[in-house]
């Protein structure tokens, strides 16, 4: 049941597979790589639908802290309620790489309606640091 509700389409980005043909995508991974559309698209980034995508474009000149990291939360649950009706997001947690600060992960907790199996995807986000 759950397979269907998910259904099958273009792979994004589009490309082929290894018979040359358009390649397509289905069940887990088409989630997956809606959530990544989602999140990779700005608002106003699609001119036939400027409403589409997630705020977390407007976080990349802020600075990387516990506030910022808070916001960008907030635009990632409310991007996927609204443009992802197939899954539940459970939890999402945003953290900075210990290495490079100029580095986010968006860890997104979630699963898919009608399957009990917990999923996640790690999205990173890129800020430009300060020069102070």
């Amino acid at each position: 049941m759950a397979q269907e509700f998910i259904g099958a389409g273009l792979a994004f980005p589009l490309h082929t597979d290894a018979s040359g043909d358009i390649a397509l995508v289905s069940r887990e991974r088409k989630v997956e790589e809606s959530i990544r559309l989602i999140l990779g698209t700005a608002y106003g980034e699609r001119p036939m639908r400027p409403e589409f995508g997630c705020g977390i474009h407007d976080f990349v000149f802020a600075p990387a802290d516990h506030t910022t990291m808070g916001r960008i939360g907030h635009e990632v649950r409310a991007s996927l309620r609204r443009w992802e009706p197939r899954v539940d997001v459970h939890e999402v947690d945003v953290s900075v790489d210990d290495v490079d600060t100029s580095t986010l992960y968006i860890d997104i907790r979630y699963t898919i309606r009608g399957d009990n199996d917990p999923r996640n995807l790690v999205f990173p986000f890129y800020v430009i640091p300060s020069h102070e």
